[in-house]
């Protein structure tokens, strides 16, 4: 694969503009989506999107915090991976989809049992994933499956976006400076999402919505006792990718920038701390799954469009030669 370049436009380089811009502005194509609902053991379910008429090695992703369809990246790196001879299908996360999730238990950055159960159940219906990609809270549960299972990960290659390696530090970063605008956006959705589906079954925690104010007291007063954790503190320390990366061996590529406003850039892993199958590629800026290039306004591209695609060619073509 050839060395990555990226350049962001003299009117980008600003990570909050780099963040902001293709949420506000980015064109998402038109693609003709399939639905399909899994069923899963636990009783609940998770629905996926499948890009219509998709050929080739199936490509699976996952989303960031409270990630939809409607999320700037997604639409557009389906089609670049449809034009690059893959079938991708989007995986929603457990509630995400539209529908609250039937059990009191959500998602969270560490689920990868959902992940597992996901990959087993499409490759038992004659399905296998050959790749995945995760951006975000999706990028450090995708990081987290593949320290934890290691050489028996079903996955041929993954990519991980903009990940928020060490969950605790995101979460004070994200009660500083410009960066709280970003915490307000999601805790907003979240609790939305909480009343959403609290509204359909009844609640199993006494909590005052109004009262929680950042995503660190979100996470200790619901994300922790919905899944099982003692608080928010054991829930990051149990979840964050970072503990996980010196496990992968599954060829791996990491995208993120060092002005991410999502993260501080000591949080950036280095390159003795990932597994002999990660690849780094830590840009100096990006902001949060951003990557904006081009030299107009008018006609921008996106870092994440082009390399993701590359680097899956580049991998699976090298599977594909040594089988």
């Amino acid at each position: 694969m050839p060395g990555i370049t990226f350049q962001p436009p003299p009117w980008l380089r600003n990570p909050h503009l780099q963040t902001l811009w293709p949420k506000l502005f980015r064109r998402r194509p038109a693609l003709a989506l399939e639905l399909e609902r899994l069923e899963l053991a636990d009783s609940d379910f998770i629905d996926l999107a499948w890009a219509a008429h998709g050929r080739g090695p199936v490509v699976l992703m996952l989303p960031g915090l409270e990630g939809d369809l409607r999320s700037h990246y997604v639409l557009p790196l389906m089609a670049a991976l449809l034009r690059s001879g893959f079938q991708p299908v989007f995986m929603h996360l457990r509630g995400c989809s539209g529908e609250p999730n039937r059990l009191v238990r959500s998602y969270h950055s560490g689920a990868v049992e959902d992940l597992a159960e996901v990959l087993t159940l499409l490759r038992t219906s004659g399905r296998p994933v050959a790749a995945a990609i995760g951006v975000s809270l999706g990028g450090n549960l995708l990081l987290r499956y593949l320290g934890m299972t290691g050489n028996a990960s079903r996955l041929r290659a993954a990519v991980a976006v903009s990940v928020p390696f060490v969950l605790a530090d995101a979460g004070r970063r994200l009660e500083r400076g410009g960066s709280r605008l970003y915490q307000r956006y999601l805790l907003g959705r979240l609790k939305r999402s909480y009343r959403r589906k609290f509204h359909v079954i009844p609640p199993s925690l006494r909590v005052d919505l109004d009262r929680i104010r950042t995503l660190w007291e979100y996470d200790e007063h619901i994300t922790a006792p919905l899944n099982g954790f003692a608080g928010a503190e054991d829930y990051y320390a149990q979840c964050s990718s970072m503990g996980y990366l010196a496990g992968i061996t599954t060829p791996t590529l990491v995208l993120h920038s060092l002005d991410d406003p999502f993260m501080y850039p000591h949080n950036v892993p280095r390159t003795d701390q990932v597994g002999p199958g990660v690849r780094l590629a830590i840009q100096k800026h990006g902001g949060h799954v951003g990557f904006v290039e081009g030299r107009f306004p008018w006609r921008t591209g996106c870092l994440i469009d082009r390399l993701v695609p590359a680097f899956l060619r580049e991998r699976l073509s090298a599977d594909a030669v040594v089988s």
